[in-house]
């Protein structure tokens, strides 16, 4: 089965193992390219992200990759690079560090009165913390305003792929805060999801929920997934892998859920440029076996 996949974190954030590790792995799952894109530095400490004085080491060591495993895997240097009103630029980072593409990730949806930035995917306490104290228990405004940043992100500072979208439902198990089905909410995303398509980016199905067992869907979910379809949004799928054994996980059952959404391409980063190549849930349609690689009729 061959792959691709364009987020993945290493040691250099909150990954497990050096960038080789997900490399060697990579190979011996038969991907076609596979990508890094560790948290990109932040101007405050956090536990997750990047340090400034690491993203040297970071940028090398993939080139280094590059050179070493040409003849076996095509390898792209990226950031998942966190929108902060203000603060931090996805496409900014993409042409400082030269790199080969950025995916945008809204991670912040809020400020306490002490100035802490209040992470919306962290533990379920801080997460009701913030909600409490930031937004007096109103949802429906904390929500609006997280995607009104992503689509903030989007106009102004736009990405190649959009990370993880609705990533907001992370903490919401049996609906406790909103249903996905209620008017208001659907209009947010649908509103993003125009902005994704008059933007050009590329949407990401984020596999990491299911197999760590946080949600029973892909970031975003099916029925996002299919208004996204209805409007001709590219996606690609991706498994925010944090250990090199995570690089594919979920991918056959999300593949053929998007296939069942009426998806038969998916958009990847091959041979130096963004294309989109038939797919099934055994992987890319792809032929391989011999120098003049083709795309599967």
């Amino acid at each position: 089965m061959i792959w691709t996949n364009y987020h993945g974190h290493c040691k250099y954030c909150d990954g497990n193992f050096a960038p080789e590790e997900y490399a060697k792995r990579a190979i011996d799952k038969d991907f076609l390219a596979y990508g890094f894109s560790s948290h990109s530095p932040l101007p405050f400490d956090n536990a997750w992200s990047m340090k400034e004085d690491s993203i040297q080491n970071y940028l090398q060591e993939i080139e280094l990759l590059k050179g070493r495993y040409h003849t076996k895997i095509e390898i792209y240097t990226g950031l998942e690079a966190d929108y902060i009103e203000g603060l931090s630029s996805p496409s900014k980072l993409k042409s400082k560090y030269n790199l080969d593409y950025v995916i945008g990730s809204v991670h912040y949806a809020g400020v306490y009165p002490d100035g802490t930035r209040w992470e919306i995917d962290g533990d379920t306490r801080g997460f009701q913390t913030g909600l409490r104290t930031i937004y007096g228990n109103n949802i429906k405004k904390c929500i609006s305003t997280y995607y009104r940043l992503i689509r903030d992100m989007i106009e102004m500072h736009t990405p190649d792929i959009v990370g993880h979208l609705d990533k907001i439902k992370i903490h919401n198990i049996d609906n406790v805060y909103f249903s996905e089905f209620d008017r208001w909410y659907q209009n947010e995303v649908i509103s993003t999801l125009k902005s994704i398509k008059a933007n050009g980016c590329i949407l990401e199905v984020n596999t990491r929920g299911i197999y760590t067992r946080k949600n029973w869907q892909t970031y975003p979910s099916r029925w996002i997934l299919e208004k996204a379809y209805e409007l001709k949004i590219p996606v690609t799928l991706t498994s925010d892998a944090h250990h090199p054994e995570e690089i594919n996980m979920a991918f056959e059952r999300s593949a053929a859920m998007l296939n069942d959404v009426g998806y038969r391409r998916m958009t990847i980063l091959w041979q130096g440029k963004w294309q989109n190549v038939p797919f099934d849930q055994k992987g890319l349609k792809i032929d391989v076996s011999n120098k003049d690689t083709k795309l599967a009729s």
